[in-house]
């Protein structure tokens, strides 16, 4: 449990000091496989994950515990898990689950710490007469409410 604490403290004065990273994941496995999963307000570098492992690893006693260490950023495909990274993705589509199963996708146009807002924009029938009429409408959902959250790739 110290070796864990180690490297919690390590990270933690790390992104102290970079206050535009933040920590999504740390994974200490069995056999002290550590695992860390950045990501930031402007992307990770290379050079970032390259300084948080250096963090970490310049500052543990190898020869007192072994281990081995990965520092990487949330590739395109991971969800969005946090306040702050959907806050980052603000402008882009998201692909939403809804905890009933409900898919809905649209423009992220405002995220706070409690909620966010879509833009949907659909077509529907016409209320009167033959035809559709293209529908924007913004939808408010709280962050309780998302079972998964994925940014589109479009290319």
């Amino acid at each position: 449990m110290e070796f864990r604490k180690n490297i919690e403290t390590l990270l933690n004065q790390f992104l102290e000091e970079r206050t535009d990273l933040f920590l999504l994941d740390l994974k200490i496995s069995a056999g002290d496989d550590i695992v860390v999963i950045l990501d930031g307000d402007h992307g990770v570098t290379l050079q970032d994950c390259l300084d948080a492992s250096r963090a970490i690893e310049f500052n543990m006693d190898r020869e007192e515990h072994d281990f081995s260490l990965q520092v990487m950023s949330a590739g395109l495909s991971e969800p969005l898990t946090m306040a702050r990274q959907y806050q980052k993705n603000v402008n882009r589509d998201l692909d939403i689950v809804l905890q009933n199963d409900e898919k809905i996708s649209g423009e992220l146009v405002k995220a706070d710490a409690d909620h966010f807002t879509l833009l949907l924009r659909y077509r529907k029938p016409k209320d009167i007469g033959k035809g559709k009429v293209d529908v924007e409408e913004e939808k408010i959902i709280p962050y309780s409410d998302v079972k998964k959250a994925l940014v589109a790739i479009k290319f």
